[in-house]
Order: structure tokens, then sequence, then C-alpha cells
């Protein structure tokens, strides 16, 4: 059992090593980060939206022949 604990306790060691090892981004890099994702996730949620808007008058175009 007490190998068992030294195998925790080393695995905790690792870890915490590791996560000093992380370099964590300022404020401003930071809200450059989030302001790229969030504007170029609304981007491609109109490109799908204008895709889907395509096709399904698409099908209805075709369906109502």
């Amino acid at each position: 059992m007490s190998k068992e604990k030294t195998q925790k306790k080393s695995w905790f060691k690792g870890l915490s090593s590791e996560f000093k090892k992380i370099i964590w981004p300022d404020k401003v890099t930071l809200a450059k980060q989030t302001a790229a994702v969030v504007s170029v996730s609304v981007v491609l949620g109109i490109i799908i939206a204008i895709i889907d808007f395509l096709a399904q008058n698409g099908v209805d175009f075709l369906v109502g022949l």
C-alpha cells in the first residue's frame, strides 16, 4: 500500500511541476484572443446560416417542381 502512496505523491509532484511551467497570458493578450474567438465564431455562424438558408430554399424549389 505504501508503494501506491508514493506513486500518488510522485504523480502529484510531477503535476505540480508541470503547472509551474505554464505561462499564463496577461489581460491584454487574453482580451485579444477572446475577441478573435468570438468574432470568428460569429462569422462562421453567419456563413453556416447563409448556406443553410440557400440549401433549404434549393430543396424547397426542387420539391415544388
